[in-house]
């Protein structure tokens, strides 16, 4: 087993997620995985995403390998973060070894979810999102730990990066380090096979994006999903840190 501190940060799609990844790369002392388990869901379920065959072919396919190798990578760094999709983790896919890292949890109002979703892929539906996952998730840590586990709101993280990134470290008992506030822009060795679908936004980013202001306003057909996912983010999103 690694002997690094093994991050595990659990989020729906378009959480803020990557960008929370390229803060964690600028630390030294830290190294980092983009979705281990992407290749093993697509594997498992069929769906045809955006460089499916291009994943497929990158990746791990077999989940209980891509289980061992979050907690089996080399510990050439303290800090092993990983950014994991919740809904990648499907019935039959090893959790146990959960229960070697220290999981969190990023949250996004499934609105803002929704709304960023759409414009890279049409079709979404309540399960794409990941909340029921990501309540699922946070109940198993807490059961499985006896403590709820950090939970950060990506709002938190755009209004005050600074503030929002002391309280996670804080949470995840590792030192802050000043240099998680901006990153180069453009692509990053870490990032996944899948980034030129997706990471064009972080590619073009050097820090945090400025807050939004208002929730958007979306469709009868993307306004019943989110309201069908909010009684999950709720129970997830009451634990979030007080930045």
């Amino acid at each position: 087993m690694s002997k690094s501190k093994i991050i595990a940060m659990w989020s729906g799609p378009r959480n803020l997620s990557t960008a929370l990844m390229r803060s964690f790369a600028q630390r030294d002392d830290a190294q980092v995985w983009d979705e281990p388990f992407y290749a093993a869901y697509l594997a498992a379920t069929g769906l045809d995403h955006p460089m499916r065959a291009e994943i497929l072919a990158a990746g791990i396919v077999d989940p209980k390998e891509a289980a061992r190798r979050c907690i089996a990578c080399p510990a050439e760094k303290a800090v092993f973060y990983q950014k994991h999709m919740t809904h990648h983790m499907l019935e039959g896919f090893p959790l146990d070894w959960m229960d070697h890292a220290t999981n969190a949890f990023l949250i996004r109002a499934p609105e803002r979810v929704l709304a960023s979703y759409v414009r890279k892929r049409e079709a979404v539906t309540a399960g794409e999102i990941g909340y029921r996952h990501q309540r699922e998730l946070f109940e198993r840590v807490a059961d499985k730990s006896g403590s709820e586990p950090a939970v950060i709101d990506s709002d938190d993280i755009r209004q005050k990066p600074e503030r929002a990134l002391r309280s996670l470290c804080r949470a995840l008992e590792i030192p802050f380090d000043p240099a998680m506030l901006s990153w180069p822009a453009g692509p990053h060795s870490s990032d996944g096979v899948w980034a030129p679908h997706w990471y064009d936004a972080i590619w073009k980013s050097t820090g945090f994006a400025p807050p939004d202001t208002k929730l958007p306003k979306l469709p009868a057909d993307l306004a019943a999903i989110a309201d069908e996912v909010r009684n999950d983010y709720e129970l997830v999103a009451q634990h979030r840190l007080r930045i």
